[in-house]
């Protein structure tokens, strides 16, 4: 009997240490609700299309922010997943205004030899559509959006082989203008997104040992600063009405979340509510929904973010 008892044991030991535990993952506070999207690799830098039925992506292959990536379009409302852009290179898009309803086109940077320059691709399209805005031998060019009238892109340039000292950037899609700098070469400024009434710029500027987001004419003039305190704010794009700046800040927070300003500066509002990294966000046209990537730690080195929808 004893023999038995033991051997009976060993049995539930032998079983115990056979079940594969479910993965632990952290519940959100605020009723964010990942997207359905099968893909592996590092979804990221979700941005609306115009009727806010879809969104365009960056899913990187190898992890969060290791090339190549590709570029996705997903439609909200039938979970239809259309493969727009991949050749090996990183193809990366900018959560905000990278969508253009006008023309139906979407934007963005390619690192594709010789070098990273801006691309533009029609929203039905097809790997091979794509069509090089941007060429200069001497600078590279990423994270690009767009004007409301789908006339201009704004982007972040560097000079060849050099990481700082961003410049923001704006050209005409027609090539009828030569490049305009609209910031200076000394500063590091980087992610601009065009507002929804096409007079401002908003981007991030390294400043003091961190990223501040300040904003602009479309002419460069009368730059301000929006944020203040401690911490980085970065992934910033503008609400659909134009009176907030939508961010990712880790102010305060061991991860970042994200938060709203009014683009006069003033007291800035928590969006999300997660022990987690929340970032690259971006608003729908009516402005009932957030859509962002998350990730249940910090995801440097990790498989990747995923999507999340948030409604507001």
């Amino acid at each position: 009997m004893r023999i038995i008892l033991i051997l009976l044991i060993l049995s539930l030991i032998s079983c115990k240490e056979d079940v594969t535990e479910p993965p632990i993952t952290k519940q959100r506070n605020d009723n964010g609700i990942e997207l359905n999207i099968s893909l592996s690799g590092s979804l990221q830098n979700p941005a609306f299309s115009p009727d806010g039925t879809s969104i365009v992506f960056t899913r990187f292959i190898n992890g969060y922010n290791k090339e190549p990536a590709e570029l996705y379009r997903y439609n909200i409302l039938t979970k239809q997943l259309t493969l727009l852009i991949s050749d090996g290179s990183a193809n990366v898009n900018l959560p905000g205004s990278a969508w253009n309803g006008a023309a139906n086109q979407i934007v963005f940077s390619s690192s594709r030899e010789p070098h990273d320059e801006i691309y533009l691709i029609n929203e039905n399209g097809s790997p091979g559509d794509e069509i090089q805005i941007t060429n200069r031998q001497d600078s590279v060019a990423y994270e690009p959006t767009f004007s409301p009238d789908g006339e201009w892109v704004v982007f972040e340039s560097h000079k060849l082989d050099e990481e700082g000292n961003g410049i923001i950037v704006k050209y005409k899609i027609d090539k009828s203008s030569s490049y305009i700098y609209l910031t200076d070469s000394g500063d590091d400024c980087r992610q601009p997104n065009w507002s929804p009434n096409g007079s401002k710029i908003l981007y991030q500027k390294f400043e003091n040992k961190q990223w501040d987001i300040w904003i602009m004419n479309t002419d460069g003039t009368d730059k301000n600063k929006v944020t203040s305190g401690l911490g980085n704010k970065t992934d910033a794009s503008f609400s659909n009405d134009g009176q907030f700046i939508i961010y990712s800040t880790d102010f305060e927070l061991d991860l970042s979340n994200i938060y709203k300003i009014p683009v006069t500066g003033g007291i800035s509002v928590r969006l999300t509510n997660y022990e987690g990294y929340d970032g690259a966000p971006s608003v729908s046209s009516d402005g009932t929904k957030l859509i962002f990537e998350s990730f249940n730690s910090d995801p440097d080195n990790s498989a990747g973010t995923k999507l999340f929808l948030l409604n507001l």
